[in-house]
């Protein structure tokens, strides 16, 4: 039977205004070399994780787009005890979880609960042991509705700067009773944009959440597309099937800045990328195994031609930009002579076979890690050190030097911006812990371990920049690691996209993004 002509020409109506949405949809697919490995705040290990967690969670506290400055986010105020233990928050009115609950105090103290409490029905001993920052919280409750008080054991400098980082950001009570320990495959947060969906090793899709407190996002979805081959990400960036990518490698730098449709942001991050040197593995126990490894690397040689001018050479854990930084810390030289003989000492003339570990993929603070191994190999070569490549996949790459598997290993770190943030994960005793261990020299020299907690304690800034390049100088007399360099972030995009944030942590941000 014919439909009757009003009803067709409203179906008609109705199917063009369906089209036309579909049509102008907008979507930013950001190219990239690593899937995430989980997207709850409390597992993730590595910044791809972190890149689409800061996209669907946010926290009390955040990072101003521009700076490291610690701003309101969820709460929009608060105040701190005179003697530093007792921290309360008054959170915002009306604001909700993308699955429509409130996101209040019981909310946000269910978040701190699920990682610090061990009554607590989610908690999780993993989510202490991947990150300790929060380990010297003893008690979390909402006071009411909208009011949260955080105790702590003892005065914790860094607590402002730890909440704005991604393992503070709050997360749905209801979504994580739903979930349970596949929360991290359905994460649900109060961020600009909500999960969609996943396909692990390809891509994974957000969309705006029309119920941000900060506004709605221009965009309706972001696509963070796996693309490892960094030349073929360029070939999909010039051809329009991706708008934005990351990873850029030194050689493509030309290529990219005369390119009339593209755009390079280059800017200086807070980032080390290392060489770390397993303490636990034989003939790393040796301090001058290690200061011989310092000395064989042409670091200058490395960040000349395979960073170009994208890095500048590190010689400390930390950027240079960062306020704590020891200026006077003087680097080992490249000195093959020296090596050798710190080598002869060691008990080890004709050198020694080990195994070099190379990431697969390229990361912020080490774009070309294949042939950055290569180098170092050769380095090492010459002083007698035969060391063979080794590489998984990433997420194995992660999980089997966390669990300390490796001899010597390339990693790094993309940090916040106070500078516990560095030292606590990447040298206290406590992240020395297989197999969640981001210590991955398992270095745990008894001096250091004391200025890292005297830093924590610390609230005069003057007297925690003099434990911390005290800190650092330790750190270079133990040598656990060869620093290898201070990487610039570098990503390419469309010249249409425009408001993307390229944040100096690593991570990036689409809630002002926006495209014609």
């Amino acid at each position: 039977m014919p439909l009757p002509l009003r009803t067709l020409l409203l179906a008609l109506a109705a199917l063009a205004l369906c089209s036309t949405a579909r049509a102008e949809e907008k979507t930013l697919v950001f190219g990239r070399a690593a899937d995430s490995t989980f997207l709850d705040p409390a597992k993730y290990l590595d910044n791809e994780s972190a890149m689409v967690i800061e996209n669907i969670f946010e926290g009390l506290v955040r990072y101003a787009d521009e700076s490291t400055h610690v701003e309101s986010a969820l709460a929009e105020s608060w105040e701190t005890s005179a003697d530093g233990r007792t921290w309360t928050f008054h959170l915002r009115e009306g604001v909700r979880f993308s699955d429509g609950t409130p996101c209040d105090a019981p909310a946000a103290a269910f978040s701190f609960l699920r990682r610090t409490d061990p009554t607590h029905p989610y908690f999780r001993e993993e989510f202490a042991r991947m990150d300790a920052s929060l380990k010297n919280i003893t008690k979390v409750e909402a006071v009411d509705r909208l009011t949260l008080r955080i105790t702590l054991h003892e005065p914790y400098a860094p607590l402002l700067s730890t909440l704005a980082t991604h393992a503070s950001y709050l997360v749905s009570p209801d979504a994580v009773r739903a979930w349970g320990d596949d929360f991290d495959k359905h994460p649900v947060g109060a961020g600009p944009f909500t999960f969609a969906s996943w396909t692990p090793g390809d891509r994974i899709e957000l969309v705006a959440n029309p119920g941000y407190y900060r506004g709605r996002p221009y965009l309706d979805r972001v696509v963070f597309k796996v693309i490892p081959d960094i030349k073929v990400r360029l070939l999909e960036l010039k051809s329009g099937a991706i708008q934005i990518m990351d990873g850029v490698g030194p050689a493509d730098r030309d290529e990219i800045v005369k390119n009339p449709r593209l755009v390079l942001d280059a800017t200086p991050g807070l980032n080390v990328g290392y060489l770390a040197m397993n303490m636990r593995h034989a003939p790393f126990d040796i301090l001058e195994v290690r200061r011989a490894v310092n000395h064989a690397i042409n670091k200058e040689n490395l960040v000349k031609l395979l960073y170009r001018d994208l890095a500048e050479v590190a010689k400390n854990p930390i950027p240079p930009g960062m306020w704590v930084y020891n200026q006077d810390v003087t680097d080992y030289d490249f000195d093959p002579a020296k090596a050798r003989e710190l080598l002869r000492q060691a008990g080890f003339p004709n050198g020694f076979s080990t195994t070099l570990w190379a990431m697969p993929v390229s990361r912020p603070y080490m774009p070309e890690p294949e042939r950055i191994a290569r180098a170092i190999q050769a380095n090492l070569a010459a002083v007698g050190i035969k060391a063979r490549i080794v590489t998984y996949e990433w997420k194995d790459y992660l999980a089997k030097a966390y669990a300390g598997e490796h001899d010597m290993c390339l990693l790094g770190w993309v940090g916040a911006g106070d500078p516990d943030n560095f030292f606590s994960n990447l040298f206290s005793a406590e992240r020395a812990v297989p197999p969640h261990a981001s210590n991955i020299a398992f270095f745990t020299d008894p001096e250091a371990q004391k200025l890292i907690r005297e830093a924590q304690r610390e609230s005069d800034q003057m007297r925690r920049a003099v434990l911390y390049r005290e800190l650092q100088e330790v750190i270079h007399d133990q040598a656990p690691w060869a620093p290898l360099a201070h990487a610039s972030q570098a990503m390419a995009r469309e010249r249409t996209v425009q408001g993307v944030v390229h944040h100096q942590t690593g991570v990036v941000r689409f809630a002002k993004a926006y495209i014609p």
